[in-house]
């Protein structure tokens, strides 16, 4: 019997998602990986345990091409001969018109663009299909995706601006918890000390956005009493041009993504 998905790639984003689909419940049978290469399936074989890993893609009911997006033809060139009915891709920057050309036709195409946190099952995924996609296509890919995060749909078109907002969204995060560490030793305390302040504040204010449901706004006023500390170092943020920078910064990364997926 065909497994139930192949993934394509076997590198941190690829195990990452065969790990969430086995937490989800999902079988080891039911999950082919594919890995190019000898030394990383052998580590794959130990992390899943009872996963099949391959060498070269096999058939299966569905398909995830994981790899980097300049092996991205010659996977999916491969990956067809085996005509999985489904294909979600999770690469950046590669077009569905690309994908779509280099599966052939007879197939649902997808593409996502996923971020790292999905490697702690804490991701957010975006998800598109190609002209032609059915619904049953798109909650396929739902449910994969949702093994390792919180999944939207979008247009195709806004891909790049997702990638600009939350695919490199964690590392102006992890740039934030830098600098407040950074600051909390400047201002006397240890590192380990600064360290473990900073970087529960941010996992700490993430989880209560996410749990509480209320708008950032909403959570930074009641957190920001008149003429208080808070209001004080909000007050130099804001001076200093902070919701500027982050603006600049996601139009920085979507005009990049944008360049690369036109091959620039």
């Amino acid at each position: 019997m065909d497994p139930r998905l192949v993934v394509v790639g076997g590198g941190r984003m690829g195990g990452a998602l065969v790990g969430g689909l086995l937490a989800a419940g999902w079988s080891a049978a039911d999950i082919v990986v594919v890995e190019a290469s000898e030394d990383r399936r052998a580590q794959l074989a130990g992390e899943l345990p009872g996963v099949r890993v391959e060498p070269e893609p096999v058939a299966g009911a569905g398909a995830v091409v994981a790899v980097k997006p300049t092996q991205g033809e010659a996977a999916c060139r491969a990956l067809a001969a085996c005509a999985p009915p489904r294909v979600l891709s999770i690469m950046a920057g590669v077009t569905l018109a690309d994908l779509v050309d280099w599966l052939g036709p007879g197939r649902a195409v997808l593409r996502s663009m996923p971020n790292t946190p999905a490697l702690v099952r804490a991701g957010v995924s975006a998800l598109s299909g190609a002209p032609g996609v059915a619904e049953d296509d798109l909650r396929w890919a739902e449910e994969v995706l949702g093994a390792v995060g919180r999944v939207v749909r979008v247009p195709e078109a806004d891909l790049d601006a997702v990638t600009g907002l939350s695919g490199s969204g964690p590392a102006y995060v992890f740039l934030v918890a830098e600098a407040l560490v950074a600051a909390g030793v400047a201002a006397g305390l240890s590192p380990e000390v600064s360290e473990t302040l900073a970087l529960t504040t941010v996992a700490g204010a993430g989880r209560l956005l996410l749990e509480t449901g209320e708008a950032p706004e909403a959570l930074r006023a009641q957190v920001t009493s008149p003429g208080g500390t808070t209001e004080a170092g909000v007050a130099v943020l804001e001076a200093g041009g902070l919701r500027d920078a982050v603006a600049a910064a996601v139009a920085a990364a979507t005009a990049r993504s944008r360049e690369l997926g036109s091959g620039g």
